[in-house]
């Protein structure tokens, strides 16, 4: 992934991924990644996701942002693509501004072993803590904080990375997930059929 986008290896990758609908917060991204260029004029944004009509309008609001030299669309990917971006970054970010449903990218971030700079609400919370991401307020200074505080700390952000991989094999792992359902099929007083650990 580096090579093709021609970012050297020591070059600071900050890497979103998913939709672009309102909600996700791109706009607080790109003032924050303002910020963090100021700190770190080599760090790259690059965004995996968006239809073209909106890729278009978030290259407009990129450029509004002052961070279009510093930020790379290269719109939607197949799923099999997205763990190479994700092992290719060394900031994983989600910078939704509203809503309460988790995002389902939140989960991969958390597969990857990478560190997380996520906004500090419920949108986050509900799987997201101090020990497994770098939670922030909701304001492109705050964001950006995190931001720079995970390239400027590898150290933090390699523990940080560690406990959320650890959270998802334990918590959010197939295995877990079956685990939890033999649990609730007892709590009902109701036999769970067997169950065996395969993948499709």
């Amino acid at each position: 992934v580096r090579r093709s986008l021609s970012f050297a290896d020591s070059t600071p990758l900050v890497l979103y991924t998913g939709t672009f609908e309102a909600y996700q917060g791109l706009d607080l991204l790109f003032q924050a990644m303002s910020v963090v260029r100021r700190a770190h004029p080599d760090a790259r944004l690059v965004l995996a996701g968006g239809k073209p009509d909106q890729v278009a309008r978030a290259e407009q609001d990129a450029r509004a942002a002052g961070i279009a030299d510093v930020t790379v669309f290269v719109g939607e990917r197949p799923a099999s693509e997205i763990p190479a971006y994700l092992l290719a970054a060394d900031v994983l970010v989600s910078p939704r501004s509203r809503g309460t449903n988790t995002p389902l990218k939140i989960y991969q971030y958390l597969r990857s072993g990478k560190p997380i700079v996520a906004t500090r609400l419920l949108t986050h919370t509900q799987v997201l803590d101090d020990d497994t991401s770098v939670l922030t307020g909701a304001t492109p200074q705050e964001f950006a904080a995190g931001v720079i505080a995970v390239i400027d700390d590898p150290a933090r952000g390699e523990r940080v990375g560690r406990q959320a991989q650890a959270l998802a094999t334990t918590k959010y792992s197939y295995e877990a997930y079956l685990e939890r359902t033999r649990q609730a099929c007892a709590a009902l007083g109701v036999s769970a059929p067997p169950m065996s650990a395969v993948k499709d």
